[in-house]
């Protein structure tokens, strides 16, 4: 049974991680597992290459906390600036316990001007949003996408989706890795 750790305390990233396993390995046996990993970025990432360097520090650090997994998991959420709009997406990067690394990276949509604005006054995405659609911790449950999509597209969804192309190159070995 693989053993995969998701850097991150969070239920739904554990299981958006798991999830692209299971989907692109549907009769290979799981076990989920989450830890606290360090992204070894800001708490709201701004930018590709400060975002995709969370979601890698996250899957490299979970390994680190849990040797015994096959692989490791790092989910970071980030934002950025783009022609006077705010624009929200997140990276995921698969490591295996033998080095070999797969990448996915979610579809990108346009934060409200409200909340676009809480962000560049210091506050993480998850408190915007709590803050301007009166919920609590909507981060743990549906996210910014889901109160923007009216739950069409739910965070865990989001995640899973991007988790799947993070996992690609496991699917393919002999084309990314040779063997």
């Amino acid at each position: 049974m693989k053993k995969i750790v998701v850097g991150s305390k969070n239920q739904l990233k554990i299981d958006a991680g798991v999830d692209g396993f299971r989907k692109m390995f549907p009769d290979e046996p799981c076990e989920g597992f989450g830890v606290s990993a360090a992204s070894g970025v800001s708490d709201q990432p701004k930018g590709e290459e400060e975002t995709y360097t969370g979601a890698f520090n996250r899957a490299q650090n979970s390994l680190k906390e849990m040797p015994e997994a096959d692989f490791g998991v790092g989910i970071e959420g980030g934002i950025e600036e783009r022609n006077g709009e705010m624009l929200a997406y997140a990276w995921i990067v698969v490591c295996s316990k033998d080095g070999k690394i797969g990448k996915g990276r979610s579809s990108t949509f346009i934060l409200p001007p409200p909340v676009a604005e809480l962000i560049r006054q210091g506050k993480e995405l998850g408190e915007a949003d709590d803050i301007v659609f009166g919920r609590t911790n909507s981060k743990q449950a549906n996210g910014a996408v889901g109160l923007l999509t009216g739950d069409v597209i739910v965070r865990r969804g989001y995640y899973t989706e991007a988790s799947v192309l993070a996992w690609i190159p496991f699917k393919n070995t002999k084309l990314y890795f040779g063997e």
